[in-house]
Protein backbone atom coordinates (compact mmCIF):
# COMPACT_ATOMS: atom_id res chain seq x y z
CA UNK A 1 0.00 0.00 0.00
CA UNK A 2 1.38 3.59 -1.05
CA UNK A 3 1.46 6.03 1.69
CA UNK A 4 -1.42 7.77 0.36
CA UNK A 5 -3.33 4.96 0.44
CA UNK A 6 -2.17 4.41 4.05
CA UNK A 7 -3.58 7.62 4.67
CA UNK A 8 -6.83 7.54 3.21
CA UNK A 9 -7.29 4.15 5.26
CA UNK A 10 -6.00 5.59 8.51
CA UNK A 11 -8.47 9.03 8.24
CA UNK A 12 -11.33 6.34 7.36
CA UNK A 13 -10.42 4.01 10.10
CA UNK A 14 -10.35 7.07 12.97
CA UNK A 15 -13.48 8.30 11.31
CA UNK A 16 -15.18 5.23 12.19
CA UNK A 17 -13.68 5.31 16.01
CA UNK A 18 -14.27 9.32 16.32
CA UNK A 19 -17.65 8.61 17.71
CA UNK A 20 -16.98 6.09 20.56
CA UNK A 21 -14.07 8.78 21.48
CA UNK A 22 -16.22 11.32 22.06
CA UNK A 23 -18.88 9.58 23.96
CA UNK A 24 -15.51 9.43 26.21
CA UNK A 25 -14.86 12.61 26.99
CA UNK A 26 -16.85 14.22 29.71
CA UNK A 27 -18.76 17.14 28.82
CA UNK A 28 -16.96 20.31 29.59
CA UNK A 29 -18.71 23.13 31.85
CA UNK A 30 -18.02 25.60 29.24
CA UNK A 31 -17.98 23.90 25.89
CA UNK A 32 -16.83 25.82 22.92
CA UNK A 33 -18.17 23.93 19.48
CA UNK A 34 -15.64 24.06 16.36
CA UNK A 35 -16.58 22.98 13.33
CA UNK A 36 -13.91 22.69 10.40
CA UNK A 37 -13.55 21.33 7.26
CA UNK A 38 -10.39 19.27 8.03
CA UNK A 39 -11.43 15.58 8.19
CA UNK A 40 -10.98 13.78 11.67
CA UNK A 41 -7.60 11.70 11.84
CA UNK A 42 -6.10 14.29 9.86
CA UNK A 43 -2.40 16.53 11.17
CA UNK A 44 -5.15 19.63 11.70
CA UNK A 45 -7.72 18.16 13.81
CA UNK A 46 -5.08 15.84 15.73
CA UNK A 47 -3.59 19.40 17.18
CA UNK A 48 -7.35 20.79 17.95
CA UNK A 49 -7.65 17.33 20.10
CA UNK A 50 -4.08 18.35 21.82
CA UNK A 51 -5.86 22.31 22.40
CA UNK A 52 -8.78 20.34 23.68
CA UNK A 53 -6.86 17.70 26.01
CA UNK A 54 -4.33 20.84 27.29
CA UNK A 55 -7.60 23.36 28.18
CA UNK A 56 -9.62 20.43 30.11
CA UNK A 57 -6.40 19.12 32.16
CA UNK A 58 -5.54 23.12 33.09
CA UNK A 59 -9.00 24.53 33.79
CA UNK A 60 -9.72 20.84 35.48
CA UNK A 61 -12.71 20.30 32.64
CA UNK A 62 -14.43 23.87 33.33
CA UNK A 63 -13.49 24.69 29.44
CA UNK A 64 -13.38 22.03 26.62
CA UNK A 65 -13.90 21.83 22.98
CA UNK A 66 -16.48 19.98 20.58
CA UNK A 67 -15.62 19.50 17.47
CA UNK A 68 -17.71 19.12 13.74
CA UNK A 69 -15.00 18.07 11.59
CA UNK A 70 -14.94 17.16 8.17
CA UNK A 71 -17.14 19.88 6.62
CA UNK A 72 -20.34 18.40 8.43
CA UNK A 73 -21.43 21.60 9.50
CA UNK A 74 -21.26 22.66 6.08
CA UNK A 75 -18.85 25.01 4.18
CA UNK A 76 -17.23 27.86 5.63
CA UNK A 77 -19.97 30.29 4.73
CA UNK A 78 -22.73 28.11 6.28
CA UNK A 79 -20.42 28.05 9.48
CA UNK A 80 -20.23 31.60 9.62
CA UNK A 81 -24.41 31.92 9.45
CA UNK A 82 -24.29 28.82 12.01
CA UNK A 83 -21.63 30.85 14.47
CA UNK A 84 -23.93 34.21 13.85
CA UNK A 85 -27.48 31.64 14.74
CA UNK A 86 -25.17 30.05 18.08
CA UNK A 87 -25.59 26.83 16.07
CA UNK A 88 -21.51 26.68 16.70
CA UNK A 89 -19.14 28.81 18.30
CA UNK A 90 -16.37 29.07 16.31
CA UNK A 91 -14.41 27.50 13.54
CA UNK A 92 -10.52 26.55 11.87
CA UNK A 93 -11.20 28.28 9.39
CA UNK A 94 -8.52 28.63 6.04
CA UNK A 95 -8.39 32.29 4.37
CA UNK A 96 -11.71 32.03 2.41
CA UNK A 97 -13.77 31.93 5.77
CA UNK A 98 -11.43 34.66 7.92
CA UNK A 99 -11.98 36.95 4.66
CA UNK A 100 -15.58 36.63 5.20
CA UNK A 101 -15.49 38.05 8.12
CA UNK A 102 -12.02 40.33 7.62
CA UNK A 103 -11.65 41.26 4.27
CA UNK A 104 -8.28 42.95 4.84
CA UNK A 105 -6.92 39.37 6.07
CA UNK A 106 -6.78 38.23 1.81
CA UNK A 107 -3.93 40.54 1.78
CA UNK A 108 -1.64 37.90 3.53
CA UNK A 109 -2.69 35.42 0.44
CA UNK A 110 -2.39 37.50 -2.57
CA UNK A 111 -0.42 35.73 -5.11
CA UNK A 112 3.05 35.53 -5.43
CA UNK A 113 3.05 37.69 -2.37
CA UNK A 114 5.88 35.76 -0.63
CA UNK A 115 8.90 34.43 -1.23
CA UNK A 116 9.74 32.53 1.60
CA UNK A 117 7.58 31.26 4.82
CA UNK A 118 10.46 33.54 6.82
CA UNK A 119 9.06 36.39 4.56
CA UNK A 120 5.36 35.34 5.69
CA UNK A 121 6.21 34.80 9.42
CA UNK A 122 8.05 38.10 9.61
CA UNK A 123 4.80 40.40 8.03
CA UNK A 124 2.16 38.20 10.08
CA UNK A 125 3.27 38.90 13.08
CA UNK A 126 3.84 42.28 12.36
CA UNK A 127 0.43 42.58 11.41
CA UNK A 128 -1.04 39.97 14.32
CA UNK A 129 -2.40 43.19 16.32
CA UNK A 130 -3.78 44.72 13.60
CA UNK A 131 -6.17 41.55 12.06
CA UNK A 132 -6.79 40.27 16.28
CA UNK A 133 -8.62 44.38 16.58
CA UNK A 134 -9.74 43.70 12.80
CA UNK A 135 -12.00 40.28 14.11
CA UNK A 136 -12.27 42.32 17.65
CA UNK A 137 -14.62 44.57 16.01
CA UNK A 138 -16.28 42.24 14.00
CA UNK A 139 -17.28 40.18 17.38
CA UNK A 140 -14.71 37.52 17.43
CA UNK A 141 -11.29 36.61 19.14
CA UNK A 142 -8.81 34.81 17.38
CA UNK A 143 -7.68 32.30 18.81
CA UNK A 144 -4.67 31.28 16.57
CA UNK A 145 -2.80 31.27 13.45
CA UNK A 146 -1.61 28.66 11.49
CA UNK A 147 -0.81 27.64 8.19
CA UNK A 148 -2.51 26.07 5.15
CA UNK A 149 0.86 25.76 2.99
CA UNK A 150 1.92 27.05 -0.44
CA UNK A 151 -1.20 26.88 -2.75
CA UNK A 152 -0.26 24.71 -6.38
CA UNK A 153 -2.47 23.94 -9.37
CA UNK A 154 -3.46 20.61 -9.65
CA UNK A 155 -4.76 19.71 -13.19
CA UNK A 156 -5.93 16.76 -15.37
CA UNK A 157 -3.73 18.58 -18.18
CA UNK A 158 -0.48 19.91 -17.91
CA UNK A 159 -0.40 23.72 -17.28
CA UNK A 160 3.42 25.09 -17.56
CA UNK A 161 2.53 28.26 -18.93
CA UNK A 162 -0.13 30.86 -18.12
CA UNK A 163 -1.53 29.98 -21.45
CA UNK A 164 -2.81 26.48 -20.71
CA UNK A 165 -4.41 27.87 -17.96
CA UNK A 166 -7.64 28.29 -20.31
CA UNK A 167 -8.49 24.75 -21.33
CA UNK A 168 -9.25 23.48 -18.23
CA UNK A 169 -12.56 23.73 -15.84
CA UNK A 170 -11.29 25.37 -13.21
CA UNK A 171 -13.25 25.10 -9.77
CA UNK A 172 -13.36 28.20 -7.45
CA UNK A 173 -14.59 28.25 -4.11
CA UNK A 174 -17.76 29.82 -4.71
CA UNK A 175 -17.88 33.77 -3.37
CA UNK A 176 -14.12 33.56 -2.69
CA UNK A 177 -13.38 37.25 -4.28
CA UNK A 178 -9.48 36.62 -3.89
CA UNK A 179 -9.50 33.87 -5.94
CA UNK A 180 -12.33 35.62 -8.66
CA UNK A 181 -9.60 38.27 -8.96
CA UNK A 182 -6.79 36.06 -9.56
CA UNK A 183 -8.65 33.95 -12.57
CA UNK A 184 -10.01 37.25 -13.98
CA UNK A 185 -5.65 37.69 -13.94
CA UNK A 186 -5.02 34.99 -16.53
CA UNK A 187 -8.68 35.39 -18.18
CA UNK A 188 -10.57 32.50 -17.05
CA UNK A 189 -14.51 32.21 -15.81
CA UNK A 190 -14.19 29.36 -13.36
CA UNK A 191 -16.98 26.91 -11.57
CA UNK A 192 -17.96 27.88 -8.38
CA UNK A 193 -18.62 24.87 -5.83
CA UNK A 194 -18.62 24.68 -2.12
CA UNK A 195 -15.31 22.75 -1.24
CA UNK A 196 -17.39 19.31 -0.22
CA UNK A 197 -18.50 19.36 -3.50
CA UNK A 198 -15.38 19.90 -5.45
CA UNK A 199 -14.37 15.84 -4.88
CA UNK A 200 -17.37 14.50 -6.47
CA UNK A 201 -17.22 17.46 -9.54
CA UNK A 202 -13.31 16.36 -10.13
CA UNK A 203 -14.97 12.89 -10.63
CA UNK A 204 -17.65 13.40 -13.10
CA UNK A 205 -15.74 15.99 -15.22
CA UNK A 206 -17.37 18.82 -13.64
CA UNK A 207 -14.38 20.75 -12.89
CA UNK A 208 -11.13 19.44 -14.02
CA UNK A 209 -8.45 21.54 -12.65
CA UNK A 210 -8.03 22.57 -8.98
CA UNK A 211 -5.92 24.70 -6.59
CA UNK A 212 -5.00 23.59 -2.98
CA UNK A 213 -1.61 23.21 -0.84
CA UNK A 214 -0.43 19.51 -1.03
CA UNK A 215 -1.54 17.96 2.38
CA UNK A 216 -5.10 18.86 1.46
CA UNK A 217 -5.35 17.66 -1.74
CA UNK A 218 -4.10 14.40 -0.21
CA UNK A 219 -6.42 14.47 2.95
CA UNK A 220 -9.28 15.59 0.68
CA UNK A 221 -8.81 12.77 -1.87
CA UNK A 222 -8.21 15.42 -4.38
CA UNK A 223 -5.21 14.03 -5.77
CA UNK A 224 -6.98 11.00 -7.02
CA UNK A 225 -8.93 12.59 -9.43
CA UNK A 226 -5.84 14.95 -11.34
CA UNK A 227 -2.80 13.80 -13.13
CA UNK A 228 -0.66 17.39 -12.76
CA UNK A 229 0.39 19.44 -10.76
CA UNK A 230 2.18 22.98 -11.52
CA UNK A 231 5.79 23.17 -10.00
CA UNK A 232 4.79 27.33 -9.45
CA UNK A 233 3.28 27.78 -5.79
CA UNK A 234 0.92 30.50 -6.90
CA UNK A 235 -0.41 31.86 -3.17
CA UNK A 236 0.50 30.86 0.66
CA UNK A 237 -2.88 29.68 2.14
CA UNK A 238 -3.58 30.50 5.81
CA UNK A 239 -5.70 29.49 8.58
CA UNK A 240 -6.48 30.73 11.84
CA UNK A 241 -9.00 29.76 14.59
CA UNK A 242 -11.95 31.66 15.46
CA UNK A 243 -14.90 31.94 18.12
CA UNK A 244 -17.80 34.55 18.52
CA UNK A 245 -16.51 36.66 21.68
CA UNK A 246 -20.35 36.08 22.84
CA UNK A 247 -19.84 31.86 23.20
CA UNK A 248 -16.96 33.40 25.67
CA UNK A 249 -18.89 35.00 28.39
CA UNK A 250 -19.19 32.80 30.38
CA UNK A 251 -15.53 31.65 30.86
CA UNK A 252 -13.55 33.68 33.30
CA UNK A 253 -10.95 35.63 32.39
CA UNK A 254 -7.99 33.62 33.53
CA UNK A 255 -9.55 30.18 31.93
CA UNK A 256 -10.04 32.22 28.65
CA UNK A 257 -5.85 33.23 29.19
CA UNK A 258 -5.46 29.49 28.97
CA UNK A 259 -7.64 28.56 25.84
CA UNK A 260 -5.11 31.19 24.06
CA UNK A 261 -2.23 29.86 25.61
CA UNK A 262 -3.09 26.65 24.38
CA UNK A 263 -4.18 27.60 20.92
CA UNK A 264 -1.24 29.31 20.12
CA UNK A 265 1.19 26.57 21.37
CA UNK A 266 -0.10 23.74 19.58
CA UNK A 267 -1.45 25.88 16.65
CA UNK A 268 2.12 26.78 16.29
CA UNK A 269 3.42 23.14 16.80
CA UNK A 270 0.55 22.47 14.09
CA UNK A 271 2.27 25.40 11.63
CA UNK A 272 6.14 23.64 11.81
CA UNK A 273 4.38 19.63 11.24
CA UNK A 274 2.35 21.88 8.45
CA UNK A 275 5.22 22.83 6.46
CA UNK A 276 7.17 19.02 6.38
CA UNK A 277 3.79 16.81 5.93
CA UNK A 278 3.16 19.57 2.49
CA UNK A 279 6.32 18.63 1.38
CA UNK A 280 5.78 15.03 2.18
CA UNK A 281 2.40 14.99 0.77
CA UNK A 282 4.12 16.09 -3.10
CA UNK A 283 6.39 13.15 -2.83
CA UNK A 284 3.21 10.84 -1.85
CA UNK A 285 1.48 12.23 -4.69
CA UNK A 286 3.86 11.74 -7.07
CA UNK A 287 4.07 7.90 -5.80
CA UNK A 288 0.52 7.99 -7.14
CA UNK A 289 1.27 8.94 -10.31
CA UNK A 290 0.30 12.76 -10.40
CA UNK A 291 3.50 14.51 -12.37
CA UNK A 292 4.92 17.83 -11.10
CA UNK A 293 5.17 20.20 -14.37
CA UNK A 294 7.82 22.14 -14.32
CA UNK A 295 7.45 26.04 -15.91
CA UNK A 296 10.18 27.03 -17.68
CA UNK A 297 11.88 30.21 -16.09
CA UNK A 298 10.03 32.67 -19.02
CA UNK A 299 6.77 31.37 -18.06
CA UNK A 300 7.50 31.51 -14.00
CA UNK A 301 8.27 35.40 -14.81
CA UNK A 302 5.01 35.43 -16.84
CA UNK A 303 3.12 33.90 -13.89
CA UNK A 304 4.43 36.24 -11.27
CA UNK A 305 4.11 39.26 -13.01
CA UNK A 306 0.11 38.70 -14.22
CA UNK A 307 -0.27 36.96 -10.38
CA UNK A 308 0.41 40.80 -8.93
CA UNK A 309 -0.40 42.96 -11.44
CA UNK A 310 -3.88 41.41 -9.99
CA UNK A 311 -3.44 42.97 -6.14
CA UNK A 312 -4.93 46.37 -7.37
CA UNK A 313 -8.21 44.57 -7.89
CA UNK A 314 -9.10 43.66 -4.44
CA UNK A 315 -8.07 47.60 -3.58
CA UNK A 316 -11.64 49.51 -2.08
CA UNK A 317 -13.26 45.71 -1.93
CA UNK A 318 -11.34 43.48 -0.37
CA UNK A 319 -8.02 46.01 1.38
CA UNK A 320 -7.64 49.61 1.50
CA UNK A 321 -4.65 50.91 -0.61
CA UNK A 322 -3.34 51.73 2.53
CA UNK A 323 -3.00 48.48 4.15
CA UNK A 324 -1.50 46.62 0.62
CA UNK A 325 1.41 49.68 0.88
CA UNK A 326 1.80 48.69 4.56
CA UNK A 327 2.25 45.22 3.96
CA UNK A 328 4.72 45.52 1.08
CA UNK A 329 6.30 48.29 3.20
CA UNK A 330 6.75 45.49 6.19
CA UNK A 331 8.05 43.31 3.33
CA UNK A 332 10.44 45.70 1.27
CA UNK A 333 12.33 46.19 4.69
CA UNK A 334 12.51 42.63 5.45
CA UNK A 335 13.84 41.60 2.09
CA UNK A 336 16.32 44.64 2.13
CA UNK A 337 17.64 43.39 5.90
CA UNK A 338 17.31 39.27 4.85
CA UNK A 339 16.96 39.27 0.94
CA UNK A 340 14.88 37.40 -0.47
CA UNK A 341 14.33 33.61 0.40
CA UNK A 342 13.04 30.84 -1.83
CA UNK A 343 9.60 28.67 -1.70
Amino acid sequence: MTCSKALVCALALTVAAAPALAQRQPKAQNEIKIATLAPEGSTWMKAMHKIDDDVRARTQNRVGFKFFPGGVQGDEKDVIRKIRNGQVHGAGFTGFGLGSIVPEVRVLELPFMFDSLDELDHVRTKMSDYYDRAFDEKGYTVLGWTDVGFVYLFTKTPVRTPADMTGPRWWIWSGDQLAEIFFKAFAITPIPLAAPDVLTSLQTGVVDAVYASPLACVALQWYSRVKYMSDVPVTHGISAVVVSKKSLVGISDADLAIVKDASRKHLADLTAKTRVQNNEAIEEIKKEGVQVVAATPAAHKEFIDRGRAAWSGGVGTLYPQELLDQVKGILAEYRATHGTGSR
